[in-house]
């Protein structure tokens, strides 16, 4: 054990609770824990592991393995035959790529990885194309000893869907996605620039929003727009998350007891805005999603990311918005 990471007595196995959000979808089985899963167990390195064995309930702390530069090798993708090309990188996309964290604050290991992201959200790296960062707090650590404040079941199902879609045989924390195609170990600064560089490229969806709140305690948003791309019958859903920069958490237990933690594009909310097939580039969408507001909100330091994810859990194209100051 170094003072970065934190490895559990192998193979020790602990109990632990991950629901299901009543509000997901039951009749979609990516949203889903399978009731029996086989779960190879190999030499692992840097991470929290959280192993789905048999039941959801039973997980594990190993490391994860050294090759952890994984992606996705089903080439199925949404979009007709030029998104294709542009997913090979062929089409001449110039659109944001889509960096996602799982991470935990009950992790001993999440801070370096937050650390990253940050820095990436505020462009600190010489890249040379736009990037959207989104952080997902998960729940599965949570009963170390630190009860995450932004920590949901929600995203534990969404890292649980990237598992499986990018068919990895364990699921921990940190863990960057990007693209929806590739991961990496979340404190491998080298790897998730590196999947950077290489992720397909998209036009960027160009969406107008209006924002208001609803009876002082709900943002409502309403986006008009075009995806820009031509969306085929297998369909996806176009996706809108609001996050929070710059809070700030003292974490008196757990693997980070005594530390202060900052936490920034952290994901409050995340609902889906409409689902489209046989869609053309140019052909407009509109619709309206709710975000129930929180207690302590600070409107200055929050955004709206939107997203178009296949049924693969392919991004093919993002979009940002800030918050008015006014609002």
């Amino acid at each position: 054990t170094t003072s970065s990471q934190k490895i559990a007595p192998f193979p020790l196995l602990f109990l632990a609770s991950t629901p299901i959000p009543p509000q997901q979808n039951p009749e979609d089985p990516s949203l889903h824990f399978s009731k029996s899963q086989e779960i190879l167990t190999k030499p692992i390195s840097k991470a929290r592991i959280f192993i789905l064995l048999m039941a959801p309930r039973l997980i594990s702390c190993f490391r994860p393995k050294k090759d952890s530069n994984t992606r996705q090798s089903d080439p199925a993708a949404t979009a007709d035959e030029a998104a294709e090309e542009q997913r090979r990188g062929g089409g001449g996309g110039n659109g944001p790529v889509l960096v996602e964290l799982f991470s935990s604050q009950g992790c001993k290991t999440s801070p370096e990885a937050e650390l990253v992201m940050s820095r990436l959200g505020r462009g600190d790296f010489n890249l040379d194309r736009p990037i959207i960062v989104l952080g997902f707090h998960v729940d599965y650590w949570d009963y170390i000893g630190w009860k995450d404040p932004f920590g949901s079941s929600q995203w534990t199902v969404r890292q649980k869907a990237y598992v499986e879609a990018l068919r990895l045989d364990t699921m921990f924390t940190p863990q960057f996605v990007v693209q929806g195609r590739a991961q990496c170990v979340g404190n491998e600064e080298e790897s998730v620039l590196s999947h950077i560089a290489s992720a397909p490229s998209f036009p960027p969806p160009s969406f107008q929003a209006n924002f208001q709140k609803a009876d002082g305690n709900t943002l409502q948003v309403s986006l008009t727009g075009q995806v820009r791309m031509k969306i085929d019958s297998q369909g996806a859903n176009i996706m809108v998350a609001l996050y929070e920069c710059g809070l700030v958490t003292d974490c008196p237990t757990g693997e980070n007891k005594g530390r202060v933690l900052s936490n920034d594009y952290v994901v409050r909310r995340l609902e889906k805005l409409s689902s489209v097939k046989d869609l053309s580039p140019k052909k407009t969408v509109s619709g309206t999603v709710n975000f129930p507001l929180w207690e302590g909100i600070n409107v200055t330091k929050c955004g709206i990311a939107l997203f178009v994810q296949n049924n693969s859990h392919q991004i093919f194209g993002s979009q940002k918005f800030n918050l008015p100051d006014n609002l």
